[in-house]
């Protein structure tokens, strides 16, 4: 087989993927798109050209040789905005994974690195492809060597060899140099001569075939105006060729043979995959899972039929597993238990049955060591048995100190813990369609050693939360939250199922409605959730620009949509038609087959309580903390969500800017304090200071910015992210920002403090000593490093916020029960939570939940709490 190199101009594919790719974040918070966008071209590249050889060559900084001779050379270029430079280190250790060369040299561009290496393998006889984004590189185009330049995006690709620059331009590929020489070049800010675009320099090279030949006979350039043109700039033109010229003398040291390429070795690849979120790309691959290091010790699980008290101790570990992610109703499938008197397994049907059993979990004086206590309440809560005396939770406590793993079973804490006393769940039962549960006997000493592991790591886990001063984190606010928790889903919150038909049908109409406009406009009738027959329609039949591609046609993705929208009609249509159609799959068809594993019309989401490194809860099956309501058909599906008792009536309340309120405290900025002290709007006050304007001058566009920028600043939003965000020019957004923190000198005070913190001690606190580690803070990497800062300014911020919540909840759970109350809480959905309550007890939670709510903590500035109520959650705002 012959010899093909590839070589990639990594800083071009890396910029094409960022634009061509909507922001994405991994769970860490990490940009992952223009990483995500690279590694799909990579895998492409690597599919379809089958190469023995491959580079991947990067830009080593901002001067150039070119800079000698001119230093304006790339001047016009904007900053390199954060969020793609953060992903830059990550796409180098993307193609360490994948076993592929890549290299940088000082004083040169990728370009040259190209140049230099495919005219060795040239020599060498290799054939050669290059992939980038630049047509500068179109100039190396030979018999051997094909340049690749992206189009729209990334995927789209158009193939330059010297018959279709030929057929293209009418000209050879070394006559591109002299083309940029002409015509400049506004990306690279070669100047070129004023004047001549393409169009000219090309028929001028048709007539002298380079800069030269065209400068020794001016005289023959018809038209004296051009002719006056050339002769004033003919320096430039020169200059610009010198510029545009890629030099193929570079001083690279690496070889063709360093460059060779053995395939990817997936077991790299995978943990990477799996640490940016790129789950669909993990599938793919075929890496077996291996229980390393794991130290199974020596245990006796005992298999019994039935319980007896000899086995429930004053103090167990209790394990219960359900094979199945929702415990409400997945089965009971066995229950172990260890204590000082040995380690024991029973199924779970004789359990549930079990008298003695029953009696021991309701009775509050034993107590007992849990995995996941909430998860633990239900299963037996639904099985008619009360769980209490929960005294320490595996699950939480390895959450809180180890906020960043992924805490997914028991094997997962023990490892985090340097502790691998047991497999994982996924090798034990196998992943996916292949999950089966093993025999008896395996099955019981499984679970046996789980329930072991949490009597094991209890103690030390204890010591280690003590010794951080988060012990009271476990025990006064996380494991108390759990049971209210619990109860919350048991409750569960209840649906009219009749207004949710009604609604799919009002969808219904709408969308055949909007579908017939759409037709209208188009001309004819075609599957509009076809991307690639509504393709056709706008970009061939209707001749709107082609923003990308894809490998099936032209994109239709919603952000391309977005930007078309002021070119056509059809567009804003075809928008408000893919949001309704989501809300009628999603929240409408998806909350009626939910509903329809209740009896009593109820749904029953879960409560995902250490998820996030932030400390904030999120909820599943059905998520309904992410109902969308901006859109008013968004918000009228909170119509179906009723009290479960007749008359009774939904209140809502929720903290009014909690987060800028928690800035405020801990930044103790005093114009931000005055603001919320005086109970003024602090985005009209921002507004004030930035824009140096009285408050009746304070125009509706100015608080908007001001909003933006307030939620935005402390979490690092760069220029760039303000300018996407508001629409207005990165410069625009900078001066933005400046004026911002010279206008509240605490907040950028604290910004620097906490960066500071995070240096010091290696991670950040909230208010109620939850910590997030950032190892990443002292990084040599600037991009990584500053990811790192920007996440030790934000974390005490919204981890504070999260906990505030909780411990409202908390007090509002014991408040009601201190009341003697019928009021139910249903939900938390971020800062609000949400009741049902008899009408008779309206009045009386007006009085108690802002009490409750707004002393949850003292702080420098007043928490406000605003409320409402109605027949239906949407009422209740």
């Amino acid at each position: 087989m012959s010899n093909k190199l590839v070589l990639i101009d990594g800083n071009s594919i890396a910029y094409r993927a960022f634009f061509a790719l909507p922001l994405l974040n991994n769970d860490k918070g990490v940009h992952t798109n223009a990483i995500y966008g690279f590694t799909m071209m990579l895998n492409k590249i690597l599919e379809e050209e089958k190469p023995t050889h491959v580079l991947v060559a990067f830009d080593a900084g901002k001067t150039t040789f070119r800079h000698e001779s001119y230093k304006e050379y790339k001047g016009g270029r904007q900053k390199t905005p954060p969020e793609l430079s953060e992903q830059f280190p990550f796409i180098r250790e993307l193609l360490d994974a994948y076993g592929i060369s890549r290299y940088e040299l000082a004083n040169y561009e990728a370009d040259d690195i190209i140049g230099t290496l495919s005219l060795h393998a040239e020599k060498e006889d290799f054939e050669i492809k290059i992939i980038s984004g630049d047509k500068d590189l179109t100039q190396l185009s030979s018999s051997k060597t094909t340049v690749g330049i992206t189009k729209k995006g990334i995927t789209d690709i158009e193939e330059y060899t010297p018959l279709h620059i030929q057929e293209k331009y009418g000209i050879t590929p070394v006559q591109i140099i002299d083309m940029k020489g002409l015509m400049g070049d506004a990306s690279d800010n070669i100047p070129g001569i004023p004047g001549v675009g393409e169009k000219t320099a090309l028929k001028l090279l048709h007539q002298f075939q380079t800069v030269e030949n065209l400068l020794q006979s001016i005289d023959q350039v018809s038209g004296n105006k051009l002719k006056e043109k050339i002769d004033e700039h003919k320096e430039l033109a020169v200059l610009s060729k010198q510029l545009a010229t890629i030099t193929r003398e570079a001083p690279i040291e690496i070889q063709l043979n360093d460059t060779v390429y053995n395939g990817m070795d997936q077991e790299k690849i995978a943990p990477l995959y799996k640490e940016l979120g790129f789950n669909t790309l993990l599938e793919k691959l075929n890496v077996a899972d291996t229980a390393e290091d794991i130290v199974q010790e020596e245990l006796n699980v005992e298999l019994v039929t039935e319980i007896t008290e000899e086995m429930l101790t004053e103090e167990t570990a209790l394990y219960i597993e359900i094979l199945d992610d929702n415990y409400h109703r997945g089965d009971i499938i066995g229950i172990s238990f260890s204590n000082e008197n040995g380690d024991f397994c029973i199924r779970g049907d004789a359990v549930i049955h079990s008298e003695i059993f029953k009696s021991w979990a309701e009775n509050e004086s034993y107590k007992k060591f849990v995995y996941d206590a909430k998860r633990s309440i239900v299963s037996l809560s639904r099985r008619g048995i009360e769980l209490k005396g929960i005294e320490f939770d595996l699950y939480l406590a390895g959450y809180l100190l180890n906020p960043a793993e992924s805490v997914v079973d028991v094997a997962a804490i023990a490892k985090a813990q340097k502790r691998p006393m047991l497999q994982p769940d996924e090798i034990f039962y196998g992943k996916g369609a292949k999950r089966s549960i093993p025999d008896q006997d395996a099955l019981c000493d499984f679970l046996g050693r789980k329930a072991r592991a949490i009597l094991t790591l209890k103690d030390e886990m204890i010591a280690e939360l003590e010794a951080n001063e988060q012990y009271a984190l476990l025990t006064d606010l996380e494991l108390p939250l759990s049971i209210i928790l619990a109860n919350m889903e048991l409750q569960g919150i209840k649906v009219d199922v009749q207004r949710l038909k009604d609604m799919g049908q009002e969808l219904s109409q709408r969308l055949q409605a909007i579908e017939g406009k759409i037709f209208s406009l188009a001309g004819e009738a075609f599957n509009i959730n076809s991307p690639k027959q509504l393709g056709v329609i706008l970009f061939e039949k209707l001749q709107l620009p082609v923003m990308k591609k894809t490998k099936t046609g032209y994109s239709t993705s919603a952000d391309v949509l977005e930007k078309l929208e002021s070119k056509h009609e059809i567009v804003r249509e075809i928008l408000h038609y893919r949001q309704l159609a989501k809300l009628q799959s999603t929240y409408i068809e998806g909350l009626l087959k939910v509903v329809s594993f209740s009896e009593i019309d109820k749904v029953h989401t879960r409560f995902n309580q250490a998820l996030t490194q932030t400390g904030r809860l999120s909820s599943t099956d059905p998520n309904l903390q992410n109902i969308p309501i901006r859109l008013e058909e968004g918000r009228k599906i909170r119509q179906a969500f009723i009290p479960s008792e007749k008359d009774w009536l939904i209140f809502a309340a929720d903290y009014s800017q909690i987060e800028l309120r928690v800035l405020a405290h801990i930044a103790n900025d005093e114009a931000m304090i005055e603001a919320f002290r005086s109970n003024m709007d602090i985005h009209t006050k921002t507004a004030m200071d930035v824009f140096h304007v009285e408050k009746d001058e304070v125009t509706s566009n100015m608080r908007r910015q001001a909003k933006a920028v307030n939620f935005g600043i402390v979490y690092g939003i760069s220029d760039y992210g303000l300018s996407q965000s508001l629409g207005i020019s990165r410069k625009e957004a900078g001066e933005f920002i400046e004026k911002y923190l010279k206008s509240f000198p605490g907040v950028q005070e604290y910004m620097r403090e906490s960066i500071f913190e995070a240096n010091q001690k290696g991670y950040v606190n909230t208010l109620l000593n939850r910590r997030r580690y950032i190892p990443e803070i002292t990084s040599k990497n600037f991009n990584i490093r500053s990811f790192a800062e920007r996440t030790a300014m934000n974390t005490p911020i919204q981890g504070s916020a999260a906990d505030i919540i909780k411990l409202a909840m908390i007090n509002m759970t014991e408040r009601i029960q201190r009341e003697n109350l019928k009021t139910k809480m249903l939900l938390q959905v971020h800062d609000e939570l949400i009741f049902e309550a008899p009408p008779e007890e309206i009045d009386i939670l007006m009085k108690i939940v802002p009490e409750e709510m707004e002393r949850a903590i003292e702080l420098n500035v007043p928490l406000k709490v605003d409320y409402s109520y109605g027949p239906t959650w949407f009422d209740a705002k």
